[in-house]
Formats: C-alpha cells, sequence, structure tokens
C-alpha cells in the first residue's frame, strides 16, 4: 500500500471521527447545559466515535496496524470505550439519578433511552468476554460468535439511540459516523466469517 493511500485512508477515518465531536462542540445548545451533563454527551459521543475504530482495528484494515497488532490495539482502545460509556452513565446519574433508574429499568419514556441501555449492556457484555477469554470453556468459534453478537448489538443500539436525540451533535455528521461504525463492523463480521469457512474447508 503506497504511503498516500495510507495518509488518505487516516485522513478519512480522523475526519469521520472528529469532525462530529467538534460539531457537536460548537452546538448552541451547550450554552443552556450544566457542565456534568455536557460531559455525559461528549463522552457518550466519544464513544460512539471508538465504535468506528474498534471494528477497523479487529480487522487489520488500518495502515500500519495489521491484524495482529491492530487487535492489541483492539483491546486497549476497548478498554477506553467501556470507560467513556460508564462516564456517559454515571454522570448523567449525577444530573438525574431517577431518570437514569428509569433507563436501566427499561421503564424511560423516552424511546432512544432505552436503546442506549440496551447498547450498554451489550458494551459490557463484549468487555467482560474479552476480559474472561482465558478462563472460559469456549471454543474459539463459540467465543467469537459471542463477542461479536455483542459488539454488533452494541454498535447498532448505539447508532439507534444517538439518530433518535436531538442534541449536541450534529445531523448529518452524527448520520454518517453512525452509518459508517454499522458499514465497518458488518464488513468484519462478514470477514471473519468467510475466514472461519475457509479454515474449516482446509481443516477437512
Amino acid at each position: 500500500m503506497g504511503r498516500a493511500r495510507k495518509g488518505l485512508i487516516w485522513t478519512a477515518l480522523g475526519i469521520a471521527v472528529f469532525v462530529p465531536i467538534a460539531a457537536a462542540a460548537t452546538s448552541p445548545l451547550l450554552a443552556w447545559r450544566d457542565p456534568i451533563y455536557v460531559a455525559a454527551g461528549f463522552a457518550g459521543i466519544v464513544a460512539l466515535a471508538l465504535m468506528l475504530v474498534q471494528p477497523l482495528l479487529a480487522g487489520g484494515y488500518l495502515p500500519g496496524l495489521p491484524a495482529r497488532r491492530g487487535r492489541t490495539v483492539h483491546r486497549v482502545i476497548g478498554g477506553f470505550l467501556v470507560g467513556a460509556v460508564v462516564i456517559h452513565v454515571a454522570f448523567l446519574w449525577i444530573t438525574s439519578p431517577p431518570d437514569v433508574i428509569d433507563v436501566l429499568l427499561f421503564r424511560s419514556p423516552t424511546p432512544f433511552s432505552e436503546w442506549g441501555a440496551i447498547a450498554m449492556w451489550a458494551v459490557f457484555g463484549a468487555a467482560l468476554l474479552a476480559a474472561l477469554r482465558q478462563w472460559l470453556p469456549f471454543k474459539a468459534r463459540t467465543w467469537r460468535l459471542g463477542h461479536t453478537s455483542l459488539v454488533s448489538l452494541a454498535v447498532l443500539c448505539s447508532a439507534i439511540h444517538a439518530l433518535l436525540i436531538e442534541g449536541t451533535m450534529e445531523t448529518l455528521s452524527k448520520a454518517a459516523l453512525c452509518a459508517l461504525a454499522i458499514i465497518a463492523t458488518a464488513k468484519v463480521v462478514m470477514d471473519l466469517k468467510a475466514w472461519a469457512g475457509r479454515s474449516r474447508r482446509r481443516v477437512g
């Protein structure tokens, strides 16, 4: 891969990740928001952005980060993703504990809240599977199926959650980020299935 193409890929990823964050930072709605609430919102935006980066790392699609090295970085970024989700929920708890309780119990009147709750638990589940991989009595194929299923659920529900919220994120950049995260995740899942299929045929 040529240097120009590598630079183009990293530039495109940077635009996809940072433009939605920058656009949210200029939102006039921030003037009426409590700082803790603003921090909670940006933690959620960062988490969504990391959901685009994660499948690209896992699939080895980023220049300079082939599959093995990319997966190492993938695990580190996964920790930051979980941290961003925790900050998002914890800071919302500080601003309004009753609302967060309603969300966690799936009784919130706002439709986007339920999608956010599902995404949160899926992120935690995927992270737990990753952390306990060496101690779980699962075959690699079974573990991969569970992890990718939870990740796919997290990305899809996070995208729906974000798209339903009329907040600080700019509409077009938010939609583009959500679409790219879903496409990247789907691409990795399909590639993993193809690789697994070729491995089974070689063994057979």
